[in-house]
């Protein structure tokens, strides 16, 4: 049977994790007829994150956890994936702002023999509430992605992605990024290699308590698509 590991990578979320994780459980247990894992990646939480995370993995042997010294959500990630056995492997941020309704599709997709598949928020048939800044940030920075790169896929920030195992181990250690831009170079070196990608609709909703700094991040963005334009990895 394929195996599949659901990645959470977590920075101090101690008020959400168990909850969040026992959404994620209770979804799994009914909807997805693969063998799963929940991996909770910390990436060097200041607070109580690690201790919740170890306590929901003693309570359910579905869950696993491992703990990172250096902060950097894409650096959970790639510790993650690379660390992985399982056949697919995915990621989606903690507060579940996807709807998991659409996490079966990820994993169809790559048994369908696509490499990648991710949520797109920009697709028809995608719903998302969030506010108008952040809509035209999103918007201007695809629209910017499409220009530069002349990519296909519509949506490269959406924390919510499958990649087959094979291209994970081959793709994943050539991603420079470790924090936000993670998403973004990853697709790009996928495209550059010809690997497969499909996305498919989501319905997400902006979490209210996010502590994504917009203008910090953005700035991370422009810098990194320029060192991919100008500077790619070999």
């Amino acid at each position: 049977m394929t195996t599949v590991d659901v990645v959470i990578p977590v920075y101090n979320e101690e008020r959400v994790l168990a909850q969040s994780i026992n959404t994620l459980r209770q979804f799994l247990e009914k909807n997805v007829n693969y063998t799963w894992t929940i991996v909770i990646a910390d990436n060097a939480s200041t607070d109580k994150t690690w201790e919740v995370a170890q306590t929901i993995s003693r309570e359910h042997p579905d869950v696993i956890c491992l703990h990172l010294d250096e902060k950097g959500r894409g650096r959970a990630i790639r510790r993650a994936l690379l660390d992985s056995t399982a056949d697919i492997v995915s990621y989606m941020d903690v507060d579940l702002s996807t709807d998991l309704a659409a996490f079966p599709a990820l994993i169809q997709g790559i048994e369908e023999g696509y490499d990648i598949v991710i949520g797109s928020r920009l697709l028809p048939g995608s719903s998302v509430k969030r506010s108008f800044k952040r809509e035209l940030t999103s918007r201007t920075y695809n629209l910017l992605l499409k220009g530069m790169f002349r990519t296909e896929f519509s949506d490269a920030q959406c924390g919510f992605k499958a990649v087959s195992s094979k291209v994970a181990h081959e793709l994943v250690p050539l991603v420079q990024n470790q924090l936000w831009f993670f998403d973004t170079e990853m697709l790009l070196l996928a495209r550059r290699k010809s690997y497969r990608i499909k996305e498919v609709p989501v319905a997400w909703v902006e979490d209210p308590d996010s502590r994504v700094s917009v203008p910090k991040t953005t700035f991370e963005y422009l810098k990194e698509l320029l060192r991919m334009r100008f500077h790619p990895p070999a």
